[in-house]
């Protein structure tokens, strides 16, 4: 075997940084995002309905992006349930970026951040179309939960719940 046999492939630097929710390239992650929840549950959403925004971030709250070569390829937010509940919210990757890790960094991310503010439980929601973000969200340790606040009675909703420490 010689030397040239053993190169390894080099993976593009990824870098996870908080934004501002209205950040040009968040919001355009979320035209995106929202393009394929249209596509995916039809029956959801009316022809004219509004494109989805990005609310102002409130106490310990955050945006996160990813950048890979300096393109925004993902996305992952943190709300405020109350003091100790956070949730994880806007979870998107662009198609030509997934099964890349980077909504495993996302959501490790988002975790950590949690934690430093101070939260000890994590919920979020997914689509039950979405099958990649529930093997990835059992996979991280997440586990199924009953339906909370909106969701609840929702047959299109899935929800998950972590503790954290």
């Amino acid at each position: 075997m010689s030397d040239d046999s053993l190169a390894v492939a080099e993976v593009p630097l990824l870098t996870i940084a908080p934004v501002d929710p209205q950040h040009l390239q968040a919001l355009a992650l979320l035209a995106e995002a929202a393009i394929e929840a249209r596509a995916l549950y039809p029956e959801l959403f009316a022809p004219d309905s509004p494109a989805p925004t990005n609310a102002p971030l409130g106490e310990r709250e955050v945006y996160l992006l990813a950048w890979r070569e300096g393109v925004a390829v993902g996305c992952g937010a943190l709300r405020r349930i109350d003091a100790s509940t956070g949730e994880v919210r806007r979870m998107f990757v662009t198609h030509g970026a997934r099964r890349d890790g980077i909504a495993r960094a996302l959501l490790a991310r988002l975790e950590a951040d949690a934690l430093a503010l101070g939260y000890r439980r994590l919920v979020l929601e997914t689509g039950i179309k979405q099958k990649p973000a529930m093997a990835l969200y059992r996979a991280s340790g997440w586990r199924k939960i009953k339906p909370y606040g909106n969701f609840v009675g929702d047959p299109t909703s899935v929800c998950f719940g972590k503790t954290i420490r």
